[in-house]
């Protein structure tokens, strides 16, 4: 995670939360004039486009007012859906015995892309098995995780 998700993280957890709802965790992805801030949030009983739109304009109200975005961007608010991101150990620790997919910052074992059943998740890292072998992977270390949706 970025220093600016980190910020914008924990900038909007406390509007989220007053709306009811839980921020799972903040993307933004750099592309020029189309740069896109995600902002994924989530509710026991699911959520729907009137949560977004709720939560949509509650942070749009908090970004004008702390403009720390220098750069253009669209807003895009969404529940996590079924290939739910992983933002924290707490995610990962949610999903253990699942199929996960993570990307590195920093490649390991000259790889940096990893698919497999995540065994174990303590002390900030994870234990996931691909194919025959088994990686520890730091989560500081893991730019981009995600849950590999189940259809069976």
């Amino acid at each position: 995670m970025s220093q600016l998700e980190r910020k914008l993280t924990e900038m909007l957890i406390a509007p989220v939360e007053a709306l009811g709802f839980e921020l799972v965790g903040v993307e933004f992805v750099r592309a020029g004039k189309h740069s896109i801030l995600r902002v994924f949030i989530d509710h026991e009983d699911g959520i729907d486009v009137d949560n977004c739109a709720d939560a949509s304009h509650q942070i749009s109200a908090v970004l004008d007012v702390e403009d720390i975005i220098t750069a253009e961007y669209n807003l895009e608010v969404s529940s996590p859906g079924m290939d739910r991101p992983l933002f924290n150990s707490a995610h990962y620790a949610l999903v253990v015995g699942e199929t996960i997919t993570v990307k590195l910052s920093i490649p390991q074992n000259g790889r940096r892309n990893f698919k497999g059943l995540l065994l174990k998740c303590e002390n900030d890292t994870i234990l996931i098995k691909v194919d025959n072998d088994e990686f520890s992977l730091a989560i500081a270390n893991i730019e981009k995780g995600n849950l590999v949706p189940n259809f069976d």
